[in-house]
């Protein structure tokens, strides 16, 4: 068997293959494998997500993960690396991180699939790919032409993966090979990505909406403003949040930045978010702000806005010009109508962001070819007997925080154990 691409999903696969007997080679065009393993969780490889269940992926076909991800649960994966001799810890929620760097991760793989004979092949850029035919496909049903020679197999294993990072050597390749092959592919995008700022011409003011903003931009056609700009200001201020999008609600992290919005909350609402559509933040998810307000304009009457608002948000944040009552007024000149509104747009900030990130920016591919022609037990196309995709090249998208890596191993798994 031939496998294209050696990332987590690919060297899983090739590991499960080798230890039941089969013969696989793994052919990947970097001059190493793993490169996006290496940098991942920061460095230090968030490995699995000990709660992924199917709730946690995207896809137009939202039932296919559930079969792979049951068979191959993430106690699975805990069992290897600790096999490995990797030491690791739960950070948050689940998250599984390598106490130490992700080359021990890697390093894993590797030293798991020289002891199941894996043949690998860096360095090895795939040139065609070819369906044999008559007395050619009794032995093998793929031919493989690459810059280090010809592959022959009679199964073919796709874990290019996705789009996201293409200095790290990604390509449409499984793309284009699904294509080759007559399935369909679900337009990609990326994926767990910062929002940017609206652009400042005329096209800003298109969108419809709702709320003002904390920043103060005039509000565009229909209501909701655009993200504004003016925003930069607070680049490097974090602050927990609660971010609505598209029919899904995350709380975790946001940051500002000099480009626009990002932290964990906002990479997760990225998934659900549709250009145009109007986001929706609040900025104290665990704070009665107009309780709060009230109660300090009962206790200090002389101080001002921003300085109350300093004891709930960050003081920068606090002091950001917004719509409504200055920063600066004094608390016992605004009146209950007042406070509410202040209330109102931090609890429920809505904007319409310019857009997001690019794919250098974006963890993961949102799309990709799609589950409908494929076996959700053996992910082998249904009308290509020997053809499987694995990993992020399919239309299946985990949430931050080591669900993709799920993905990729319980996929690699199901498909390793079919071939």
């Amino acid at each position: 068997m031939a496998i294209l691409g050696a990332g987590a999903a690919g060297l899983w696969c090739a590991v499960t293959a080798g230890r039941r007997g089969r013969r696989a080679v793994v052919i990947e065009h970097n001059d190493c494998a793993g490169k996006k393993i290496l940098i991942s969780g920061g460095g230090r490889c968030n490995f699995t997500n000990l709660r992924a269940a199917p709730e946690h992926y995207l896809s137009r076909n939202p039932r296919f993960c559930a079969s792979a991800l049951a068979r191959f649960p993430p106690a699975r994966i805990v069992a290897e690396v600790e096999a490995g001799g990797v030491a690791w810890h739960e950070k948050k929620d689940g998250q599984l991180f390598c106490d130490g760097s992700s080359r021990q991760v890697l390093n894993m793989l590797l030293a798991a699939c020289g002891k199941a004979g894996v043949e690998a092949r860096p360095g090895c850029r795939v040139l065609e790919v070819a369906a044999l035919s008559g007395a050619d496909a009794d032995a093998a049903r793929f031919r493989v032409a690459t810059t280090g020679g010809e592959v022959r197999a009679r199964r073919l294993v796709v874990a290019t993966g996705g789009l996201s990072y293409p200095k790290l050597g990604a390509s449409d390749l499984g793309y284009r090979l699904a294509k080759q092959f007559g399935l369909e592919i679900v337009p990609p995008r990326p994926g767990l990505v910062p929002f940017t700022f609206a652009r400042t011409d005329a096209d800003v003011s298109q969108h419809a909406g709702g709320e003002a903003p904390a920043g103060g931009q005039a509000a565009a056609a229909g209501g909701v403003p655009p993200l504004d700009p003016a925003l930069a200001d607070l680049a490097g201020v974090s602050v927990p949040a609660r971010v609505r999008c598209g029919g899904a609600e995350f709380t975790e992290g946001l940051l500002f930045t000099h480009r626009g919005l990002s932290g964990p909350v906002i990479l997760q609402a990225s998934l659900y978010w549709t250009p145009g559509e109007p986001v929706e933040v609040d900025l104290a998810p665990d704070c009665p702000i107009q309780e709060r307000l009230r109660a300090a304009r009962a206790a200090r009457p002389t101080a001002r806005l921003n300085t109350a608002l300093g004891d709930i948000l960050p003081k920068s944040l606090a002091a950001f010009p917004r719509r409504g009552p200055p920063p600066t007024t004094p608390l016992r000149s605004l009146s209950d109508h007042d406070i509410a509104a202040v209330a109102r747009g931090l609890h429920g900030w809505r904007f319409v962001p310019g857009g997001v990130e690019s794919y250098d920016r974006a963890e993961v591919t949102v799309g990709g070819v799609d589950t409908r022609g494929l076996s959700s037990k053996t992910l082998e196309a249904r009308d290509t007997p020997g053809l499987y995709f694995i990993g992020e090249v399919l239309d299946v998208t985990g949430f931050l925080g080591g669900f993709n890596f799920q993905w990729a191993w319980a996929s690699a798994s199901a498909a390793g154990e079919a071939v």
